[in-house]
């Protein structure tokens, strides 16, 4: 994978800040290249990075009230990471599992919990990302229990549309696994199965390779209405 040069430079964290601050978040900044499958962090793991997605694709991972592990969410480019916890002065809650071979950019929290005291616009940054985490963590909530296991999983192909886009064919650019579509739409993995291939026999989706491909938008979304 070819190198990739950031300076710090950064812009959702950079342009709120001063010269001398970004040149000191440019020091505390370290580009990493995880692997395929390549944990970033861990359940229990402590924080001491605030992580930034260049490219490639991240899943999240949590425990259920059984002990299960779940797809909590899969991160695209661009998002911030890894950071919600050393917040709430505890250790990770989730795993974060690379999905491909990625990059990463890594900031030691210390800088950032330093910024934050220091810059009020850059503490914004943090304010309004977690006030959207909150938005759509409640909007999760209401999806799953309210709507019928059809429902979650055509509101699920959605929001990956809405996040990765869709190529030129209406394929999704990502690999979505059955264990990642039931995670995300709160149901087991057998009924992710059945239902994407009833989404398949009407005419909704199709697979491409190990892709899903969108034939029918508005079909799903009216799946997702009447939920």
């Amino acid at each position: 994978m070819d190198a990739v040069e950031t300076n710090g430079w950064i812009p959702i964290l950079s342009d709120p800040l001063t010269d001398e601050q970004k040149t000191l978040l440019a020091d505390s900044t370290c580009i990493h290249y995880p692997y395929k499958g390549e944990v970033l962090f861990h359940v229990g793991d402590q924080p001491q990075w605030l992580h930034y997605l260049l490219e490639g694709s991240v899943t999240v991972y949590a425990q259920d009230a059984n002990g299960q592990t779940r797809t909590a969410n899969m991160l695209s480019p661009g998002t911030i990471f890894g950071y919600r916890d050393a917040f709430c002065n505890a250790n990770y809650t989730h795993t974060a599992i690379a999905n491909e071979d990625t990059i990463v950019a890594k900031i030691s929290l210390s800088t950032i919990f330093h910024l934050i005291w220091e810059n009020s616009a850059f503490a914004m940054v943090f304010i309004k990302d977690l006030s959207d985490l909150l938005g759509l963590s409640l909007r999760h909530t209401i999806i799953v229990t309210k709507k019928n296991i059809r429902g979650r999983l055509a509101e699920c192909i959605l929001r990956m549309k809405a996040k990765y886009g869709i190529e030129e064919d209406g394929t999704l650019p990502i690999y979505l696994s059955r264990e990642n579509l039931a995670g995300m739409s709160n149901m087991t993995t057998s009924n992710a199965i059945r239902t994407l291939s009833a989404f398949i026999d009407e005419g909704l989706v199709s697979l491409a390779g190990r892709r899903i491909k969108i034939l029918n938008e508005k079909g799903l979304q009216r799946v997702s209405a009447i939920g």
